[in-house]
Parts: C-alpha cells; sequence; structure tokens
C-alpha cells in the first residue's frame, strides 16, 4: 500500500513526482516556478536528465510557456509533432520526444509555475487518456500551495511581532541578530518556492566627520533620519535592519526584477529628501546561490559605488586647487 505524505506542499511535490513516474514513466518529472524570464526547478524525479532542483533555464525557451498560453498541448505523445515544441530552443539543449505539462496557479489566478514531464522517447497515443489524473494531481499540488503561500504570510506576521526583541535600540529597526534570523528563514523559504528577493546594503556617508565635528547628537539625529528614511520606503513584508554604526540593509520579500530596480530609485530618493549622503548596493538572489551571495553582491556594489565617489570628490579638489593657484 502506497504511503502518502501531504504535511507540506514540498512533501506532497515529492509524493506526487514519484507517483507519476511509477504510473506514467518519463524520465524526469519536475515542479518549477515561473519568476519573470526565470524558469525554476523546484522539485525534481530524474531518471535520465541529471536536472536538480535550483537550476535555472529560460521560461520562453520551454515548452511550459507555450502550454500555459494554451497555444499546444498539456500532452504530446510526440512532442516533435507539435511545430511549437519541435522549434523550442530547449529541445536543442536536451532530448525531448514526449511532454506533459499542467499549469500552477496562486489563488489571485497568477502563475506560479508548472507540473510537467519529458522523456527521450517517444509515447503510445492512449497517453492523452491520462489527461484527467494528470489535471487531478496538478489541482491537488495547487490546493496544497495555497493553504501553505497564506500559512507562510501569517507565519511572517508572527515572527515579525516575536521578532521585537531582536530591535536596535536608536532606530527601532531590526538589529544584526534579526537580520540574520530572517535571513535564514526566507532563505528556506526560496528554495521551498523559489521566491526571488532582492537584498540592498546602504552605507551613511559622513557619519564619523557628523560624531567629530557636530557630535554624537547630531550623529544620531543622521542615523534616525536614515532610519526613518527606509523604513518609510519599505513594504511592510520587507525586512529593515540597522546593522550596526552607519551599515543598513533591507530584504525585499517576493520581488521581480522590475519591482526591484524602482525599490532601489526610492531608497536613493527617500535618502536625499531626508537629506541623507549614502552609498547602496543591491543584488537580487539567485536560485542557484541563495540570499548570502546575493548580501556579498549588495555589499560589492556598494563599496564600488562609494570608493567612485570618494575618487570623484578627489578629482574635483584637485582642479579646485589648481583653479586657485591659477
Amino acid at each position: 500500500m502506497t504511503s502518502w505524505n501531504f504535511n507540506s506542499f514540498e512533501s506532497a511535490g515529492q509524493a506526487i513526482l514519484k507517483f507519476l513516474h511509477q504510473r506514467l514513466g518519463f524520465d524526469l518529472w519536475m515542479i518549477t516556478r515561473t519568476e519573470g524570464e526565470d524558469w525554476i526547478v523546484l522539485q525534481t524525479e530524474d531518471h535520465g536528465y541529471d536536472i536538480k532542483p535550483g537550476q535555472v533555464f529560460r521560461w520562453a525557451d520551454s515548452f511550459c510557456s507555450h502550454m500555459v498560453k494554451g497555444n499546444a498541448p498539456c500532452i504530446a505523445p510526440r512532442s516533435n509533432d507539435i511545430e511549437l515544441y519541435a522549434a523550442a530552443p530547449i529541445a536543442k539543449q536536451v532530448n525531448i520526444q514526449a511532454y506533459i505539462g499542467q499549469p500552477l496557479v496562486k489563488s489571485d489566478g497568477e502563475l506560479f509555475g508548472t507540473l510537467c514531464a519529458i522523456d527521450p522517447n517517444p509515447q503510445a497515443d492512449s497517453l492523452v487518456q491520462e489527461k484527467d489524473l494528470i489535471e487531478f494531481m496538478a489541482a491537488l499540488l495547487n490546493h496544497i500551495l495555497q493553504i501553505e503561500l497564506k500559512q507562510t504570510e501569517q507565519t511572517r506576521q508572527i515572527e515579525r511581532l516575536q521578532a521585537k526583541a531582536m530591535t536596535d535600540e536608536l532606530t527601532q529597526l531590526y538589529n544584526r541578530g534579526g537580520w540574520e534570523h530572517f535571513i535564514a528563514l526566507e532563505e528556506e523559504r526560496s528554495q521551498r518556492y523559489g521566491n526571488l528577493s532582492a537584498v540592498y546594503v546602504i552605507d551613511l556617508d559622513g557619519l564619523k566627520e557628523v560624531n567629530d565635528t557636530q557630535g554624537h547628537a547630531a550623529g544620531d539625529q543622521l542615523i534616525q533620519r536614515a532610519a526613518e528614511a527606509l523604513r518609510q520606503v519599505a513594504r511592510k513584508s520587507d525586512v529593515v535592519a540597522r546593522l550596526g554604526g552607519d551599515e543598513f540593509s533591507i530584504l525585499s520579500i517576493e520581488v521581480d526584477h522590475a519591482g526591484a530596480e524602482s525599490l532601489f530609485e526610492r531608497i536613493g530618493q527617500a535618502l536625499a529628501e531626508a537629506q541623507v549622503s549614502a552609498s547602496i548596493g543591491f543584488a537580487l538572489r539567485h536560485p542557484s546561490f541563495g540570499l548570502r551571495q546575493a548580501i556579498w553582491q549588495a555589499d560589492q556594489q556598494m563599496y564600488f559605488y562609494k570608493r567612485s565617489k570618494k575618487t570623484s570628490q578627489a578629482e574635483l579638489e584637485l582642479n579646485r586647487r589648481l583653479e586657485t593657484k591659477h
């Protein structure tokens, strides 16, 4: 007797992929996530293609991109007979002779990803008779996904309340401990659901000089203005932290490329309006590397920007001195 484990979207996915492989064959079964131009592999039942969770392909290259639009069939026993599938770039990268696919959607109807399968050999025409089974399995996954995504949002709200102790006294933002706590939690969720997140590193310019020339009270006011500007520009679901001294960070959760770029611009504008000079770097989480790599990339971008500003200022000062002499 088969033992089913539907305790989570992840365990349900693993059970369904294994069952479908046993029932229908196919060398590769996958649960995927679509995010912008990316097609992210979340789970696999792989028996020959060497595809691993976390791998990313171009969504437009896939069979699934045509399937979800209704331009090509959900079940193709001989996929090369379908013009769009035969011409798809993914078919040039790997040997695909048969295909199955079903969309997975969020509660608002937006596409989440797909349940799909490919095989290097053509299949019998009778495969199309399994359409009801495939649709049922996709509907079951959808149902579990909706419940879990709603629970995740509720869990995030509880986590924010519980993390009040992990706040910076001066700004009431999360401190470094709170930041590390939420990074670990969101990385785990990103691995499970393929969420796209962005990390921002903000370093205030000239805080030491303000402390030295105007006093620490003025320095504290500068830090507080920066904190309030960042708090106002961030969404409720984002994590805003003061890591210490003049360094701040923001984790923007479930944001696409355009949204991440927009937030970067709004951060700069908000700080400028608060009369706070700062160097900012940001990076998107890549499924192959995770949030830790994104933090490092954002940090490097911030330091590059800070160095370039210092170089420009030094050049301006040199030119001013030369003009004064003449």
